[in-house]
């Protein structure tokens, strides 16, 4: 009895409800309904064991009809369906309020195509079907030809089974990273399991490519469904090398150490005895710091060990990349990039990058950088190491310290009370630099070479004060004074002695602190001058000249601090510099007076705007630097002109640039007869010949980089995640940016150099580009020319074809030592990153 009434009291509830729906509806038929103002159907879970927890809310935009016998809800045109944390849409929905059971059939037109059909939503987890039923109590769901999107994972079943742990029993099932409704590939599987934020599993697949089955099959899957990094296997590349056998390449683990650190453990294996491992370790701590550690060991074998051609190459190299965040210590900034090897790592490895291959040089970085908030106080710490490939010298400099004062006005008032008084500008700052540097052959580098290391290394310390105002004399023009102090700090010195029995002479280095000092004093005057030329045209409006010439004097003291000497066997007296071995050089010892002069051009023109007459004029630079610079020696009692340095630079249709710099010697050659010594004499090359100098070196720098406009207008922060774009931009070579049609850079440069009586050119050529066939083909290229060989430089070509959930590559190095290819067919998603097919040929010297 008690559950009886209890029964009816329900019943009554629901009934009070439909009435006042049925009351809203009166008013709204025909147009959409605002869930939050429609009295959703509640059930009391306290009156009766079949009442829902929460609230169920329904929409409908066409009408909602109410069969009270049966206890049924029907909602006609885009209908929606609330409960908890679960979101139902379609053209149609039932609902039965005894059972609980909502159901929502797909519709279909008069052609047979489905429209509205249900979309299920819980938990960010979407299920399109044809047709559903879903148990509110009990959370049961039965959903026919349905596909569900899970990640990168797409799954399309025949019948999916919800549990109420949220489980998907599959029947009849594909599994895909292709998103269309009939996909390019899938895994066809009888039965699968889906497990939320864990993991998909099937049991015996084929692999199908574009419908058709392939011999490819698996006795079971287990597919990634987490958002959370796992630890699995790495699958190796396999292909043949005629020098190096059959091989593996990249096949390794992958080890995934919580959220914030990941390592990949791979190597390559070749069958006649190569080989080579890997390890590459990321970070990532948001909004902290984030990098990436790398080191390689490999071993190549050219040839039998019984041949005299055999040879063995070994290799290493390091590579640590660290930046820090500057939102996470603004004023305490820590940042690496290590370049680290033997300098025959990219020359011996097929797998090298062409920049790789091509780098001269290494470079290494650890910098750590520090400032006071409201101080004018920085402090910077660094580690240098840069390695030469084809001299094979390397140079460490460890470490490097530099402390700086910013500029202080210790004259300037406090509270400023009218006009500001010239000595109020004068300006003090204060910088200090110390380092402790080496330069070695890259052989002396290991470990049993420490000792012979430890000995080369130069260090010392250096002070510079600068002290410098700025004034305007007669309106129009600015004067600089200035003044420079600096010291050097050594522990070590040299001492030279003639010995007279051995008749030679002796150096020593004592260990022991010293110092030299030095400074200069200067003043410089400039102004600006301006020339216009107004014409009459219907193009051209007017031609601006702005002159901008300089005068100075500086005065350098002779300054004999450091200096020794000692008499030979002819009884000369020799000097020579305490200081002569010190990283910082020795200090200035002769005294200089300098007349400094300089001239500056920039000549614009404005075009007139011949679209409106009350437009802007347009401004266009036709050189927009013409620089001419040399100084006199007063005090040398010969050679008193110095070169004359010409520089140059503008942009010709704001596309291509044009860099010149030039070197004028004003004085003539002369050469011994009996030695053969070429020298500078005391004649100028206009006394000779009537021309103001010598031209001794030219570098010239022409360049342009054309590109065809964005055919896409979306916004760059539209394409992915702010880490995502943070990665693109750090590894632009490594994406294919189809919005760009064609892109073209040319580069050319040619330096000419004539000191003496020979001169030398030597000229290069660099070009490169891309350009799209269509919207998912790309063609991109990479070369040069070489003209002391009259041929191309290293080239490469690059095909790409965007094949949507495939793609396809082929990277081609047509001939010279590299001469290779490597053609790769992969899925785009790294979940499956291992089915992929590649061919390749690799080069057979190096």
């Amino acid at each position: 009895m008690k559950y009886n009434f209890y029964t009816k009291l329900l019943t009554l509830y629901k009934v009070i409800g439909i009435c006042s729906l049925i009351l809203i509806s009166v008013g709204v038929f025909g147009q959409e309904i605002d869930s939050t103002s429609i009295d959703s159907v509640a059930v009391d879970t306290l009156s009766s064991p079949d009442a829902l927890k929460s609230k169920v809310t329904y929409i409908a935009k066409d009408s909602i009809r109410i069969d009270m016998k049966s206890k049924l809800v029907y909602l006609f045109g885009q209908s929606e369906v609330y409960y908890e944390n679960i979101e139902l849409k379609a053209e149609e929905i039932e609902i039965d309020m005894d059972s609980n059971i909502v159901t929502a059939p797909g519709k279909q037109d008069s052609l047979g195509e489905y429209f509205g059909e249900p979309v299920f939503t819980e938990k960010g987890s979407v299920v399109n079907s044809h047709e559903m039923k879903y148990n509110f109590d009990t959370k049961k769901g039965l959903i026919i030809d349905a596909v569900t999107h899970e990640g990168e994972n797409y799954i399309h079943g025949e019948k999916i089974y919800k549990t109420p742990d949220d489980i998907l029993f599959i029947k009849n099932g594909k599994y895909t990273t292709c998103n269309l409704d009939h996909p390019h590939y899938f895994f066809s599987a009888r039965k699968l399991k889906i497990i939320p934020n864990d993991k998909i599993i099937t049991g015996p697949a084929n692999l199908v490519i574009e419908g058709v089955p392939t011999p490819i099959a698996i006795p079971f899957g287990f597919f990634p469904n987490s958002n959370k990094q796992k630890s699995g296997l790495i699958i190796p590349s396999p292909g043949e090398s005629g020098q190096y056998g059959f091989f593996l390449l990249g096949g390794g683990y992958y080890l995934a150490m919580g959220d914030n650190v990941s390592t990949q453990l791979t190597g390559d294996y070749y069958t006649k005895g190569s080989w080579s491992g890997n390890m590459l370790t990321n970070y990532n701590k948001r909004y902290k710091f984030s990098g990436s550690f790398n080191t390689s060991y490999s071993v190549f074998k050219n040839g039998f060990k019984e041949f005299p051609n055999y040879s063995e190459n070994t290799n290493f190299f390091i590579k640590w990349n660290h930046r820090q965040d500057p939102r996470a210590r603004p004023n305490s900034i820590f940042s690496a990039n290590v370049n680290f090897g033997n300098s025959e790592n990219y020359t011996n490895n097929f797998n090298s990058t062409g920049t790789q291959y091509l780098s001269t040089s290494f470079n290494s970085t650890v910098s750590y950088k520090k400032s006071w908030a409201g101080k004018p106080f920085n402090l910077s710490i660094n580690g240098y190491h840069s390695q030469n490939t084809l001299n094979k010298t390397v140079t460490v400099r460890l470490p490097e310290i530099a402390f700086n004062v910013s500029r202080l006005y210790p004259l300037k008032r406090k509270s400023v009370i009218g006009k500001q008084k010239f000595y109020e500008k004068i300006g003090l700052s204060y910088s200090m630099n110390t380092k402790n540097e080496v330069t070695a052959g890259d052989s002396l580098f290991s470990s049993k070479n420490i000792g012979l290391l430890a000995d080369q290394f130069k260090n010392g310390m250096k002070h510079s004060i600068p002290l410098s105002t700025s004034f305007k004399v007669l309106k129009n023009f600015t004067v600089n004074p200035r003044f420079n102090y600096s010291e050097i700090w050594y522990l070590e010195s040299v001492n030279k002695t003639w010995n007279s029995t051995t008749n030679q002479l002796e150096t020593d280095t004592l260990n022991s602190f010293v110092r030299g000092n030095s400074y200069n004093m200067g003043v410089s005057m400039s102004t600006k001058v301006y020339g216009m030329y107004q014409y009459r045209g219907k193009v051209i409006k007017a031609l601006r000249h702005v002159i901008t010439p300089s005068i100075g004097f500086s005065y350098t003291p002779e300054n004999r601090s450091g200096l020794r000497s000692y008499t030979d066997s002819t009884n000369t007296e020799l000097e020579y510099s305490i200081f002569e071995n010190g990283i910082y050089g020795r200090s200035n010892a002769s005294e200089a007076g300098l007349i400094n002069f300089g001239l500056l051009n920039n000549f614009e023109m404005k075009v007139r705007n011949r679209k409106d007459s009350l437009g802007k004029d347009t401004k266009v630079k036709l050189l927009e630097n013409l620089k001419f610079s040399s100084s006199y020696n007063v005090v040398a009692d010969s050679l008193h002109w110095s070169n004359i340095q010409i520089s140059a630079r503008t942009y010709i249709l704001k596309k291509i640039s044009l860099n010149f710099n030039g070197v004028l010697d004003p004085y003539a050659l002369d050469s011994n007869t009996i030695t053969g010594q070429v020298n500078r004499i005391n004649t100028s090359q206009w006394t000779r010949n009537g021309s103001l100098g010598r031209l001794t070196t030219v570098n010239m720098a022409v360049g342009f980089s054309l590109r065809s406009k964005n055919t896409n207008s979306k916004k760059e922060s539209n394409y992915g995640t702010e880490e995502e774009l943070e990665y693109i931009r750090a590894n632009p070579n490594e994406f294919i940016d189809f919005n760009v049609p064609w892109t073209l850079n040319m580069n050319y440069n040619v330096r000419y150099s004539k000191p003496q009586f020979q001169s030398s050119v030597i000229q290069t050529l660099n070009f490169s580009g891309d350009f799209s066939l269509t919207q998912r083909w790309k063609v991109g290229f990479n070369s040069g020319y070489d003209f002391e060989a009259k041929d191309l430089s290293y080239t490469s070509i690059d095909i790409y074809r965007d094949l949507h959930c495939w793609e396809m590559s082929f990277h081609w190095i047509p001939f010279g030592q590299r001469q290779s290819y490597l053609f790769t067919i992969k899925v785009k998603s790294a979940i499956l990153q291992d089915l992929k097919l590649t061919r390749r040929s690799i080069p057979s010297v190096f």
